[in-house]
């Protein structure tokens, strides 16, 4: 018997490939990052064949250095930044551009042209999400419109577009394929039908067959070639879903937020689709098998972890990212500093494209370790923001929050975090529940799990931040991050 399950994470900034066993524990890993390119201001590209070469990386040589084969896994799923977007050549697979990254803005000209009529929710009804340069399907029109040739080669059926997964499943399958919940971020796939919206794509200017066709999130999809020869690949999960199916929420009201390159909070809403009316998205969960589709309600954040990067790469005043943690605790307190790192504009709950990044509140007295706790505090305040909008959306208060991804190993920030929101934050045993999401999807597919409750039984808390701030001081510092989020609107 089959003894693992694999998934490949392909994340804004690395790729990794991961093993685990029956139990969820980890038992082959291996990394690498990949490089962000910055064109232009407000620009965010990544090369597609380094991107592939890097997974092509992380499968050797986590198979080798756990000794194993690709007979040794059941099967494999994968998970993925999601709205970042590609275009290819059908017959060499050779991109004919960088892949546009969920980051960049090239897009807003195309955004306030779609709003003008209608404004920028006049497409939420059908697709769950405002107008906005985050999701894909204006991206692939700024490269229809942009790369020579390229709209006419669309419509002849020679290129093909798609997210990372379907870029990812196209070398390691020969099929053009996308999973609903990547499909359900591009503004072009209707919510209620899971297919491609012909009006949205006439709006749009979309050619129908550039697009990939839509399948499940958890079914065997297709065989693998090269170093996974053989191996089923039966999992295609967007990052953030996944990290909800590995979080194990799987009933209304259940949510997580991932502290990544972004936050990304969702919420499970069952297999009705509950739309926003306080700056959120709708979105899919996930379709597992034949089981009816699951929607969540999600709050995006542009910039978490990206901000230590940025204090690390652009200030200098850390070398690598653990040292945030350390520089935030040399001072007592953020000496009313405040961050708000709208570098790509602001995201849930406010949808501002023309909001920018700004600090506030520096005098003399503040210095780098200010800034330093400033940045971590920003992350808090953010997710702050969308679990309120969240809670009005669906009647349903928060107890208790489920939290992955990197930032979590921050004591600072997770203290601070529950703070701020007066519950309790929970860490599982498991950090890397995104890429455990795709091989849960994976595993079911196949059988190695049974169902839902193998899943269930396999979450486990490892560490939880109990809220102790006083009410008066989160008031205070609350209203004075409000009052900064208005100072960074109407730069642009």
């Amino acid at each position: 018997m089959t003894r693992y399950v694999g998934a490949i994470d392909q994340g804004t900034t690395s790729s990794r490939f991961i093993v685990f066993d029956r139990a969820g524990h980890i038992v082959a890993m291996a990394q690498r990052e990949h490089r962000q390119l910055f064109p232009q201001p407000g620009w965010v590209e990544h090369d597609p064949e380094e991107i592939l070469f890097s997974v092509h990386a992380v499968i050797e040589e986590a198979l080798r250095e756990a000794s194993l084969t690709p007979a040794d896994l059941a099967a494999v799923g994968i998970t993925n930044q999601r709205e970042t977007t590609l275009l290819w050549d059908r017959r060499t697979g050779r991109p004919v551009h960088n892949a546009l990254v969920w980051q960049d803005t090239r897009v807003e000209d195309l955004v306030a042209e779609f709003s003008r009529d209608g404004g920028q929710d006049r497409f939420r009804e059908r697709t769950g999400l405002p107008l906005a340069s985050y999701f894909s399907g204006l991206k692939l029109r700024w490269l229809l419109d942009h790369v020579p040739a390229a709209r006419q080669a669309a419509r002849d059926g020679d290129l093909a577009f798609g997210t990372i997964d379907a870029w990812l499943m196209w070398h390691l399958t020969g099929l053009h394929v996308t999973d609903v919940t990547n499909a359900s971020r591009t503004q072009l796939m209707n919510l209620a039908t899971l297919d491609w919206d012909e009006s949205l794509l006439t709006t749009f200017g979309i050619p129908r067959a550039v697009l990939p066709r839509i399948v499940a999130s958890s079914a065997v999809h297709g065989t693998a070639r090269g170093e996974l020869a053989g191996v089923p690949i039966a999992g295609i999960l967007g990052d953030q879903q996944a990290a909800l199916l590995g979080q194990a929420c799987f009933e209304p009201g259940e949510a997580k937020n991932t502290y990544g390159t972004g936050c990304f909070l969702l919420m499970h809403t069952g297999t009705v689709p509950v739309p926003s009316k306080h700056g959120l998205v709708t979105t899919v969960a996930a379709k597992l098998g034949e089981a009816p589709t699951t929607y969540a309600l999600e709050g995006s954040v542009a910039i978490a972890g990206a901000l230590v990067q940025w204090l690390r790469d652009n200030l200098g005043i850390i070398r690598s990212s653990s040292e945030v943690e350390t520089l935030a605790a040399s001072v007592p307190d953020n000496g009313d500093v405040y961050f708000v790192p709208a570098f790509s504009g602001l995201y849930a709950p406010h949808w501002r494209a023309d909001a920018r990044g700004i600090i506030a509140g520096l005098t003399r007295f503040a210095s780098a370790g200010h800034i330093a706790r400033a940045a971590l505090e920003a992350v808090a305040y953010q997710t702050l923001e969308v679990v309120r909008a969240m809670e009005q959306d669906s009647g349903i208060p928060m107890r208790s929050l489920r939290a992955d991804g990197g930032m979590v190993v921050n004591q600072l920030l997770m203290r601070f975090q529950a703070d701020m929101l007066n519950v309790p934050v929970v860490r599982p045993r498991v950090l890397e529940t995104t890429a455990l999401g795709a091989a849960y999807a994976a595993g079911l597919a196949v059988g190695y799990w049974n169902g839902l409750d193998d899943l269930r039984a396999n979450w486990e808390v490892a560490e939880t931040w109990q809220p102790t701030m006083d009410a008066d001081r989160r008031e205070a510092m609350t209203k004075a991050w409000s009052k900064a989020v208005d100072r960074s609107m109407g730069w642009v």
